[in-house]
């Protein structure tokens, strides 16, 4: 059964404009691009700044975007990437804020770690849940009461804006949003071109805190090394099971 055409898409293209912010992460400014593309599924991914100017990153160079913030009102879907905590504050720039006020109602928002400080900060997550990476979430908390926070998941889809935790955790939510907008074939041909996980649930705590065994207590490389190297010889007794007495009437 053919799927209806996405929201607002025109001869079956989605477009999706992911704003870059200045001290902003290159990683997760690339993964709507990375994952949505490899879908080939009609997604139109274009990158613009606030003002069309270059941004500068968190690593030591900047990027030069190809659009200004006009896309944004023709987008069907806006994603917001992260900012380098450091840089985090409780409000957002003019530019920033007058940006976001072209993204037309009912357009899809989707946050990345602590983009979802941005879409706080500008009013779109007031009395919704929402969630961001859990080592920043003692602040989203105390700048921002009124917005529901869901600290310990990977994402959280609350109507048409969809937030998720750190780097990984925004490749997890670009590929649920491919399979609830095309379906799981489609999310999945996604990942193993991308070769990460085809799924994981949005509710799955964002990190165990729990102690990684020594390898070299726990592995089997050492005995599975040594019986490739001498498959010519007869197994020793002891890795021999005694055969059962034989049965006599």
């Amino acid at each position: 059964m053919s799927r209806p055409a996405l929201p607002g898409s025109a001869a079956g293209t989605h477009t999706v404009v992911t704003l870059a912010q200045e001290h902003g992460y290159p990683f997760e400014l690339g993964i709507p691009a990375r994952i949505l593309g490899a879908a080939d599924a009609g997604y139109e991914v274009l990158v613009c700044s606030p003002t069309g100017r270059p941004v500068g990153t968190n690593a030591g160079f900047s990027v030069v975007p190809d659009h200004g913030p006009e896309v944004l009102s023709r987008a069907d879907t806006v994603v917001v990437p992260p900012v380098d905590p450091r840089h985090l504050r409780p409000d957002v720039d003019d530019d920033v804020r007058a940006a976001l006020a072209l993204v037309r109602p009912g357009t899809r928002i989707v946050s990345i770690c602590t983009g979802g400080f941005t879409l706080a900060a500008a009013g779109l997550l007031d009395d919704r849940t929402a969630t961001t990476h859990w080592e920043c979430a003692p602040l989203f908390r105390a700048w921002y009461p009124h917005v529901d926070l869901a600290e310990n998941v990977l994402f959280v889809h609350d109507g048409d804006v969809h937030t998720s935790a750190g780097a990984a955790a925004g490749i997890d939510l670009c590929l649920d949003l491919i399979r609830s907008d095309h379906g799981s074939p489609v999310a999945g041909r996604a990942a193993r071109r991308c070769i990460v996980p085809p799924f994981r649930e949005g509710g799955q705590a964002q990190f165990i805190d729990r102690p990684v065994p020594d390898a070299a207590d726990t592995s089997t490389a050492a005995a599975r090394e040594w019986a490739l190297a001498h498959l010519d010889r007869s197994p020793p007794p002891w890795a021999t099971p005694p055969r059962p007495p034989s049965a006599t009437i």
